[in-house]
C-alpha cells in the first residue's frame, strides 16, 4: 500500500510544513487549518490572505480544505500559520470588517427561493470569485425569501443562516432541517444546500468496528433547545416549552419557520417534534481512527458491535486530522442517540 503523505500548498505551490491540524466543526462554522513552517521559509511576512489548500494525500486532485491565511506568527524556531475556509471569509470578507450588504425596499432579495437569494447576496457582496454557487441547489421544501423580507445591513453569513433555517422538511417521522456545507470543484469552494441526512435511508459511506478501526471514543453533550418557536403562514406562531427539560438543560431557544403550517396548533405540534428530534441527537461522539479522512459533514457511517442494539447508523457532524510528514490521526464527530454506544464500548473494556 502506498504511504499517505499529506501536503499543503500556498497559492498552488507546495510548502515544507512541519506539522499541522485540520478541523471541521460543521453548522456553517469556519473550518480551520493550522500548520507550522521552518523559520527559514522565505516571504512568510507576506502570507496574509493568501489562498492555502490541504491535500490528505499528494495523489488527491481536490483538496480537503481550501481557505485563506488569517494569522502568521513567528515562534522560536518556526512559523505558525492559521487559515480559515470561505465560511470564515464570509465573516470578514478578507479584511477587518464583516462581509455585509444593505437590503432596502428598492434593492433586496424579495421573491427569490433560498438558493437563488444566497447566490444573489454573494454576488451583491462581490464574493463570487471566492465562493461559487453553481451547484448550490435549493431547500426542501422550497420557501421564499420574502416571508418575511430581509431588510437592513446584514452580514452574508447571517443572511444564509436566516434563510436556510426557514425550511424544515416535515414529510417523515422526524423533522429534518436543511443545511449548507462546502464542497470543492478543484479550483473553487462551492456552497451546496441539502437536507440533513436520514439515518434510515441514506447511503452508508464508511463502517467502523469496535475491534477493528476504532482507536478511541469520547462523548460530547450538546445543548438541547428547551423553548422552540415555530412561525407559520400569515403570521401564525406556536411555542413549545418543556419545564422538566429547562430544569435539566436551562433555557435554550430555537426559532424556525414552516410556511406549510396555517394554525397556532399546527405550529405548536411541529415545535414539539423539533424538541424531540433535538433531544434524540443530544449526544455526540468522537471516534479516533486512522480511517475516515474523506468523510464529509452530513455523511452517514455505520458502527458495528457484537450487540445489535448498540450498532447502527450515525451522522457525521465534523472531523479533525492531525498530521505530519510521517503520521496522521483522524477524529470523526458523529451523532444520533443518547450514550448507549459509549456505555457499550466502555463495558467491553472492563
Amino acid at each position: 500500500m502506498k504511504e499517505t503523505i499529506p501536503s499543503i500548498k500556498i497559492e498552488g505551490r507546495s510548502v515544507p510544513y512541519i506539522k499541522g491540524a485540520y478541523t471541521l466543526t460543521g453548522l456553517m462554522r469556519a473550518a480551520t487549518l493550522q500548520f507550522t513552517l521552518p523559520l527559514t521559509f522565505g516571504g512568510y511576512k507576506k502570507l496574509w490572505n493568501k489562498e492555502v489548500t490541504f491535500y490528505f494525500s499528494d495523489d488527491d486532485t481536490t483538496p480537503l480544505f481550501r481557505g485563506y491565511i488569517k494569522r502568521v506568527k513567528e515562534d522560536f524556531d518556526m512559523i505558525e500559520v492559521f487559515a480559515q475556509d470561505v465560511f470564515g471569509y464570509l465573516v470578514k470578507g478578507g479584511g477587518n470588517e464583516n462581509a455585509k450588504i444593505s437590503l432596502t425596499n428598492s434593492d433586496n432579495l424579495d421573491g427569490l427561493t433560498v438558493g437563488n437569494a444566497i447566490r444573489a447576496a454573494i454576488n451583491k457582496a462581490q464574493l463570487s470569485t471566492k465562493i461559487s454557487t453553481t451547484y448550490i441547489g435549493d431547500t426542501t421544501p422550497l420557501v421564499s425569501s420574502s416571508n418575511p423580507p430581509l431588510r437592513g445591513t446584514l452580514t452574508i453569513l447571517d443572511i444564509i443562516k436566516t434563510l436556510v433555517s426557514r425550511a424544515v422538511d416535515d414529510s417523515g417521522n422526524i423533522p429534518r432541517p436543511n443545511i449548507v456545507r462546502l464542497i470543492d470543484n478543484g479550483s473553487t469552494s462551492e456552497l451546496i444546500i441539502e437536507l440533513r441526512s436520514d439515518l434510515d435511508t441514506a447511503q452508508v459511506k464508511h463502517v467502523f468496528n469496535e475491534y477493528g478501526n476504532i482507536q478511541n471514543l469520547r462523548l460530547i453533550n450538546r445543548k438541547v433547545p428547551t423553548i422552540v418557536i415555530v412561525n407559520g403562514r400569515n403570521g401564525v406562531t406556536g411555542t413549545f416549552s418543556h419545564t422538566t427539560a429547562m430544569e435539566a438543560y436551562d433555557r435554550n431557544f430555537l426559532e424556525t419557520t414552516n410556511e406549510l403550517l396555517e394554525s397556532p396548533a399546527a405550529c405548536q405540534d411541529f415545535a414539539q417534534k423539533l424538541f424531540r428530534a433535538n433531544l434524540e441527537t443530544q449526544y455526540q461522539y468522537t471516534i479516533t481512527s486512522w480511517e475516515g479522512a474523506y468523510l464529509n459533514e452530513n455523511d452517514v457511517i455505520r458502527v458495528e458491535t457484537e450487540d445489535a442494539k448498540f450498532s447502527g447508523n450515525y451522522r457525521v457532524s465534523g472531523k479533525k486530522i492531525a498530521f505530519s510528514k510521517s503520521s496522521f490521526d483522524v477524529g470523526i464527530n458523529i451523532n444520533k442517540n443518547p450514550p448507549t454506544l459509549l456505555e457499550y464500548i466502555s463495558r467491553q473494556d472492563n
